[in-house]
């Protein structure tokens, strides 16, 4: 297996690099955004950069890096732009620069939305110059840079302006390119396209020449860029050296024709185009394709684009292709074959008259089609339209092989796609582990193409949708799993032993040398497969290792993944292991194989099953584990070493290696989302079209429902009519009660619901027929029954006063459909979150509802804010791992639960027990819920009706206060309540009183009813799948847990109705989908009815670690951004509550109007300043500490010496004047500084007690959903500014301190950043040198903002401030030091009596 070369990785220029540059130097003197006096444009200098720092150096990433970070584009090239100035150096300048700026992740398009007017121009210069001759005015390679930004913008459609140029391309007049015969065939297959086909050409006779030409000349460009293509590959010899200008050229063209295929727009017409052209048969017989190394990522894309020209989809409706269908077009394409060869070629009739199923195979087709002559195949091809018509005197000009393989790879049979994909194994193996094409390196620069599915804004049908989450999630998995077995394998050192074998000269904790392996069951296929439906194998290995890494391998649980290894490696014993070559030579891996753990074997063989049973102590260090292999895997495997001669792969492992259970789900994830595309996946029709990113975005909105709700019960959510009026402003209130004393919460509103498919159309202006009704809500304060005489019976309740776009989410929330919350920083989302869950548990009580976050923190701060609320905590039930984590002394996971019903019920049967005493009835009705139940039904409830006839009201007289009193029979049972019971004001009160004593007593027996399963179902496994499946009405999980667990919930019949999702910007596109098919469609519909979603896309997306995947298939794009970017109407929360107004102006630039809450500008600790700081926030400038910025000890392991030391220095100064340590974090935006850090607080602080420790050193990603008082930052990088460039990282950076932010940065970088701007003209307008109040203590009695009365000190750099912070310390120890002296000598003189009275 050849080993691929190590990437080179792309070394970004350092600080003075940059202002040595000539581009730097040009920059300062034209368009520099920080210089005042700029010189006038000049086209030469845009000339003359091109030629000289772009095309001389081959299109440096470094060059051109420079260029677009000095705002090149925004401030020179686009304002600048002009039809006038246009040349071919501009127009590749402006390419290079947006190219630049997708590789780099950031927006490209704004400058040009600005200034929009000549952006057509611009555009039709693009397509004339990318169908320039190659040998022309534009070189190759130039012209693989303009079909790069031609990708760009088709995959943009979401910009209107890019939009409108692009659609000129690929609309249905495109099909002018097709040859007539095929057209008019396209057209008979659709009429209705006849009739659009005639409109068009009735509109271009009435265009004047000029503009026809140039609208014919658009529409043909694909077409003709086709045709260029064809020629550029059909150049490529088949031995003889290549340029890579023309490799690279030919796979940036095949990525453009899948990402046109893969999208439903650009698709629908170009498809046909696609096909007419017969680019794929050209492709394939193409020299480039048989060149093994240079056409190795052609050949991949190619099978890619050929799975898209095939999808199963109809292109003209967008709907999905069944397998019978599918069928019936390859039988269709077959059967027509078969006539056209019966009416029209003789030598065909022994083909024409065989059954399909005999033919249709390559072999077959090849059998009858082969021995025809050249000019025979044409005829066949053109008679079905494939071909232009031969005329009868000339030879076709086509060889014999294309005509061939046109006819036999348009006939032959496909295996379905789901049919490929259940025998797909699920575990990578050596083949893609280490294919650069497929999972590249950490150091992907962006650069070339890969052959990689991409998630954009829209997909072709959910089948697509998932397979290409599917490819991407085993992928990311596999580049973790490479970096896992690099790890171990190379800590093992395998070397080659003196006699040929393997010998390990080190150990590893993840991985152990096999003794043994063997198979030990291969079971039979199933009907209609060819692969065995299991495959187990025994491994044997030996732990003769440390006490806890034993445990950790006899740990291994059933389901958790392995991998089994064969190295064979060739270095003598000793070799040293070097990390920057390629991996494979060195170790001498040869396979890869994933495997399954059953569980452990015991002394006679049998598997350890897990339970609450103890582990049996097995003797001896020999552990033997029976395991499944992949029965896909291990067929191919079977099936090479049969017929290929190949060795058997599993008579060759030599070493298992396990990895950490967190980081080991892959194959549970894959499984689910495999089993989802073998299913029938029903997602509500209402959002089907929404995910594939197509139709009305806003047609989930509630208000396009058509069963929207008009009256809801707001329960707690109001704090008085005055909170609920100042909630809808712009609507008029009416109150069903006049009564000021009757207007209090709780509030029934009644909303002017209008049909989605509007009834009431909007007239000309967009203002609506009666406006007065539509905005008239209908009041009705209600009161909540009388729950009992005991405090606790009294309904928990709501404090928070929301604003009104809170109350505009919660609505939304409780409304059907799909709901989207943006919440920045401190806006209360997860309050909006409790508050709806609690107002749908109380308005619809039957159904349920299912939470779903990314991590267990943020289920746990949901769940405990969901208890400080009127929600029975039987109704509550949490799954997963992260339970244990929750603050409170109630468990609520499965067998927490469980526990808390048995106990329950023990307490509620003691109450009967006591009721039964009261009441002086014989018997054990105590005994089980059973019996409690007939106790209610024959003493209870005859007692109540009894009473109830002889207070309840007679006609004719008063009724009599006293009787309610007298005749109450459970006065005893009530006797420990507090007294008296009756108030004996009112009849009404008192009655109300006496109901809401029954309701008590009537919901002991209510809940016992609902325990009786309980009895009933002896194991906890049992009672705790019943709870989850009839009991619990709010299910909790993470995503994960979800996604892992899927298989099991549909299989127990779980149900629910609504989804809400908190953190849903941080959760993968696949794990926010996965949700939502947790259960089986009723009747072939899907149940649910509400999907609230609640995140924040300005911040941090969710964590892919590999660049390639995370850059070029946009793979961190979670569902919740997507469905922003393609206009789903969102609920934006205006108003945080978490830090000083000045700290929110750092990011509320990225939001739309996002203000403060008053207690911001009211609450004492918000208005007070920082003690012994004269700035709330302040960017402070660290230079070469000792010559050095940042270092990079390992690859993108970065650290900065001196911002470290400044940054402890600070932390050590604030605790020394009384700052509490854990009200300060420190955050860096790399973990080599992070680590960097934590030493120097080890070494300087950490177990002083004057000090002690920050709250957290972590990262900024790590901290994102967290705060604190004091943050103090340290950003790092003094070469280039890195990933803070992706301002959603800022955004979080910026938004975690509550009173004080303290940046330490090199502010040369970070102050040209384009992106960064906003942010940094304001942390610039303050002074670059930490300012500080040495004699001012904490806390100070100083205003925000005031000047103080002690003195200021400026400090200018690292060392100064680490000097200074140590003369406080031995100055505050002498000091502590004499203040203790002078306290012994009293107590001394006390002793002595000196000092007496």
């Amino acid at each position: 297996m050849a080993t691929p070369a190590q990437p080179k990785k792309i070394v970004a220029p350092t600080v003075s690099q940059i202002n040595a540059e000539f581009v730097t130097q040009l920059a300062c003197k034209y368009w520099a955004p920080h210089i005042k006096k700029k010189s006038p444009f000049d086209i030469k200098v845009i000339e003359d950069i091109y030629e000289k720092e772009i095309v001389k150096s081959r299109f440096a990433i470094r060059k051109i890096m420079l260029l677009e970070f000095s705002q090149y584009l925004e401030n020179y090239l686009w304002m600048n732009y002009s039809p006038e100035v246009s040349s071919k150096a501009y127009l590749m300048s402006i390419c290079c620069m947006v190219n630049e700026k997708f590789r780099e992740n950031v927006p490209a398009w704004e400058t040009f939305k600005k200034k929009p007017d000549h952006f057509p121009f611009f555009f039709k210069c693009i397509l004339k110059a990318a169908l320039a001759e190659t040998d022309g005015e534009f070189s190759l390679h130039e012209q693989t840079v303009l079909l790069l930004f031609l990708d760009h913008c088709f995959n943009s459609l979401e910009v209107d302006l890019i939009r409108s140029q692009v659609q000129q391309l690929i609309s249905l007049p495109m099909w002018m390119g097709l040859q007539p015969a095929r057209l008019e065939l396209e057209l008979k297959k659709t009429p209705k396209l006849r009739k659009f086909w005639n409109l068009i050409k009735k509109n271009d006779e009435k265009m004047d020449p000029e503009a026809r030409e140039q609208a014919y000349q658009e529409r043909r460009f694909l077409s003709q860029l086709i045709q260029k293509f064809i020629s550029v590959l059909k150049s490529v010899p088949l031995s003889e050296p290549v340029t890579m200008d023309k490799v690279h050229y030919c796979e940036r063209f095949i990525e453009l024709m899948i990402d046109l295929e893969a999208l439903l727009p650009t698709r629908r017409w170009f498809n046909t185009i696609l096909d007419d052209s017969h680019l794929l048969v050209h492709c394939y017989l193409s020299n480039l394709v048989h060149r093994e190394e240079d056409g190795h990522l052609f050949s991949q894309l190619l099978d890619m684009l050929k799975f898209y020209t095939g999808f199963e989809i109809n292109d003209q409706t967008g709907n999905a292709l069944t397998e019978n269908e599918m069928t019936t077009i390859h039988y269709d394409r077959i059967t027509s074959l078969q006539r056209a060869a019966f009416a029209h070629f003789p030598e065909l009739y022994d083909f024409a008259l065989s059954n399909v199923a005999e033919v249709d195979t390559r072999e077959s087709l090849i059998k009858f089609f082969g021995p025809l002559s050249s000019n025979t195949l044409h005829q066949v091809a053109s008679y079905l339209c494939l071909l232009p018509t031969l005329p009868k005197t000339e030879d076709t000009t086509f060889d014999k092989e294309f005509l061939l393989e046109l006819l036999v790879s348009r006939h032959e049979r496909r295996i379905s796609q789901i049919q490929q994909l259940n025998q797909m194994p699920l575990y990578p193996t050596e083949k893609i582990i280490w294919d650069e094409n497929i999972v590249p390196t950490e150091y992907y620069s962006g650069e070339g193409c890969l052959a990689l599915p991409k998630l954009n804004l829209q997909f072709l049908t959910l089948h697509d949708y998932l397979l290409r989450n599917f490819n991407l999630f085993r992928l990311e998995s596999t580049y973790e799993i490479r970096q896992d077995i690099e790890d171990s394998v190379s800590r093992m050192k395998p070397w080659q032993s003196e006699y040929g074998g393997v010998v390990f000269g080190g150990w590893a904790r993840m991985a152990q040398p096999i003794v043994a392996f063997t198979v030990v069951e291969v079971a039979k296929p199933n009907i209609g497969e060819n692969w065995p439906t299991r495959v187990r194998a025994d491994v044997t290995i030996n732990l003769n290792v440390r006490d806890h890494i034993k445990d950790e391998w006899e740990g291994l649980r059933k389901h958790d993944v392995c991998f089994l290894i064969t190295v064979r490696p060739t270095k003598p014993y000793g070799t040293k292991f070097d990390r920057r070559r390629p991996f494979i030579e060195q170790v001498g891996l040869v396979y890869v194989r994933g495997c399954e753990i059953q569980g452990m074997l015991d002394d006679k063989g049998r598997v350890i099953e897990d339970g609450p049973e103890p582990r049996p102590n097995l003797r001896g260090e020999s552990r033997t584990f029976r395991v499944f292999l992949d029965p896909n895997q291990y067929q191919q495997d079977m099936t090479n070493t049969i017929q290929n001669g190949a060795e058997d792969v599993y008579e060759t492992f030599n070493i298992i290696m396990r990895r950490k259970p967190k980081e080991n789900n892959f194959k549970a994830v894959l499984e689910t989302i495999r089993n989802l595309m073998n299913t029938d996946c029903v997602v509500p029709d209402w959002l089907h079209d929404i995910i594939l990113g197509y139709g009305d975005p806003s047609s989930a909105h509630y208000s396009k429902m058509p069963n929207q709700i008009s009256t809801l019960d707001f329960n707690d959510t109001f704090l008085s009519i005055e909170h609920l009026k100042t909630s809808f402003p712009g609507h008029n209130v009416k109150v069903t009660v006049d009564d000021p004393a009757l207007q209090i919460p709780p509030f029934r509103i009644t909303f002017p619901v209008r049909s989605g498919k509007g009834k009431k159309r909007k007239d000309a202006d967009g203002e609506d027929e009666d406006t007065e009704e539509a905005k008239t809500l209908i009041v009705e304060p209600h009161v909540i029954p009388n729950r009992g005489p005991y405090p606790y019976n009294q309904p928990k309740r709501n404090t928070i006063q929301f604003t009104h776009t809170q109350i505009e989410a919660i609505r939304a929330g409780m409304q059907p459909g799909l709901t989207m919350v943006v919440g920045p920083p401190g806006t209360g989302k997860t309050d909006v979150a409790v508050q709806i869950i609690s107002n749908i548990y109380h308005n619809f009580p039957e159904q349920r509802t299912l939470i779903v976050t990314h991590s267990n923190q943020a289920l746990n701060q949901l769940f405990e804010k969901i208890m400080a609320l009127d929600i029975d905590e039987r109704h509550l039930l949490r799954l997963g791992h992260g339970e244990e984590e929750l603050e409170t002394e109630k468990d609520f996971s499965r067998y927490g639960r469980v526990n808390y019903v048995l106990a329950r019920r023990i307490e509620l049967l003691e109450e009967v027990k006591r009721l039964q005493k009261s009441l002086g009835v014989p018997g054990d009705a105590s005994y089980t819920c059973e019996t409690a139940g007939y106790f209610f039904l024959y003493q209870v409830m005859s007692r109540w009706e009894e009473y109830i006839s002889k207070v309840k009201n007679k006609s004719n007289t008063l009724p009599d206060v006293t009787e309610v009193s007298t005749f109450f029979p459970f006065h005893e049972y009530f006797a420990n309540a507090p007294q008296p019971i009756f108030k004996g004001r009112s009849y009404e009160e008192d009655m109300e009183i006496a109901e809401g004593c029954f309701r008590h007593i009537k919901k002991i027996f209510t809940q016992l009813e609902e325990f009786r399963a309980s009895e009933l179902l002896r194991s906890g496994l049992d009672r705790s799948k019943y709870l989850l499946v009839k009991e619990a009405k709010i299910i909790a999980m993470t995503c994960t847990h979800a996604a892992l667990k899927r298989h099991d919930l549909v299989k127990l019949g779980f149900k629910y109705d609504n989804i809400l999702m908190e953190e849903a910007a941080q959760i993968l596109e696949i794990e926010t989908f996965i949700p939502l098919l947790l259960q089986n469609p009723q009747d072939g519909f899907s149940r649910l009815k509400r999907w609230i979603m609640i995140g924040d896309h300005h911040q941090l997306p969710p964590v892919i670690k590999n660049m390639a995947f995370q850059k070029y298939s946009n793979m961190e794009q979670s569902l919740f951004t997507r469905f922003v970017r393609v206009g789903v109407p969102t609920v934006d929360l205006d108003a945080q509550g978490r830090a000083r107004a000045s700290l929110c102006n750092l990011y509320n630039w990225r939001y739309k109007n996002l203000g403060n809450l008053p207690h911001v500008q009211l609450l004492p600790e918000f208005s007070t300043a920082n003690a012994g700081l004269l700035y709330d926030f302040q960017l402070i400038n660290v230079e070469d500490f000792q010559g050095v910025g940042e270092s990079e000890p390992n690859p993108y392991f970065y650290q900065n010496l001196g911002e470290a030391e400044y940054v402890v220095a600070l932390f050590m100064y604030m605790c020394l004047l009384g700052y509490p340590a854990d009200k300060i974090s420190i955050l860096t935006t790399y973990n080599g500084q992070k680590h960097l850090i934590r030493d120097i607080i080890n070494r300087r602080c950490g177990s002083n007690p004057l000090i002690g420790r920050p709250n957290k050193v972590t990262t900024v990603d790590r901290f994102q959903g967290q705060q604190n008082d004091y943050i103090l930052l340290s950003l790092v990088r003094t070469r280039a500014v890195g990933h803070l460039r992706d301002v959603r990282r800022l955004v979080v950076a910026m938004s975690r301190a509550r009173l004080g932010l303290y940046i330490f940065a090199r502010v040369s970088l970070f102050q040209n950043c384009f992106e960064l701007t906003p942010a940094f003209s304001q942390l610039t307008a303050r002074p670059l040198h930490l300012h500080i109040i040495p004699t001012e203590p904490f806390p100070t009695s100083r205003k925000n903002g005031e000047r103080p009365s002690h003195e200021v000190q400026i400090i200018k750099n690292m060392p100064q401030m680490a000097n200074f912070v140590y003369n406080m310390y031995m100055h505050l120890i002498q000091t502590t030091h004499h203040y203790h002296q002078f306290w012994r000598l009293v107590v001394q003189d006390q002793g002595t009596g000196r000092f007496g009275v």
